[in-house]
């Protein structure tokens, strides 16, 4: 059951967030939400800012938490038909399956996630998600899931667009959720939009 897979803490997580400089609401939003043999990741942003923005985001998880063990294809339909009367989001989701080792993964709009494997080849340390164009709630494109293996130790980064795009550049995988969320934020706030990192490490799973 998935109370029993939070139990054994088989992932680590932090989040790191600031809101538009001179605004006090962030239209960007994490859901982590846990589900038999899984758990949902996901990124959104509430096209705009400040409480509209947020309203929107808000919508969005709700429809992904209470569907968290859905397809990532299907949830992301879901939110375009929950958004259709809003200004619209973009967002990023992650399925993993905890037993399997497997993440499943799909990308709308700019939402940008890395996945760094632990035992990664040096020249090809992460491996980008692959972003569909569009707006969930206004224009949905054809969406296509990605599938990749999982190993104890992978991590798994999301940051929306208030996060400069090179912002893995100075990621090190070994260290701690939090210190790399703090330090991507504190580097790489871009300061004219909302900002949002998300930094998960699959722990892996024992029986």
């Amino acid at each position: 059951m998935s109370t029993v897979i939070q139990e054994q803490k088989v992932i680590d997580w932090s989040v790191a967030a600031r809101p538009m400089t001179g605004q006090t609401v962030s239209g960007d939003l994490h859901v982590i939400e846990f589900f038999d043999n899984g758990v949902l990741l996901a990124v959104i942003d509430g096209v705009g800012h400040g409480h509209e923005a947020r309203a929107v985001a808000e919508v969005a998880a709700n429809v992904l938490k209470n569907n968290a063990g859905d397809s990532v294809v299907s949830l992301v339909r879901r939110c375009h038909h929950a958004l259709a009367k809003t200004r619209g989001a973009v967002m990023t989701l992650a399925s993993v399956d905890i037993r399997g080792r497997r993440v499943s993964w799909v990308g709308v709009g700019n939402v940008e996630a890395r996945l760094f494997h632990i035992e990664a080849n040096s020249s090809h340390p992460y491996e980008h998600i692959l972003l569909r164009g569009g707006l969930v709630g206004l224009q949905l494109p054809a969406a296509q899931a990605t599938l990749t293996s999982l190993a104890p130790g992978d991590l798994l980064v999301f940051a929306t667009d208030g996060i400069e795009q090179d912002f893995e550049a100075r990621v090190n995988p070994a260290e701690t959720s939090r210190k790399i969320a703090d330090g991507i934020l504190r580097r790489h706030f871009k300061g004219t939009d909302d900002a949002l990192v998300l930094v998960v490490r699959y722990a892996g799973y024992t029986p």
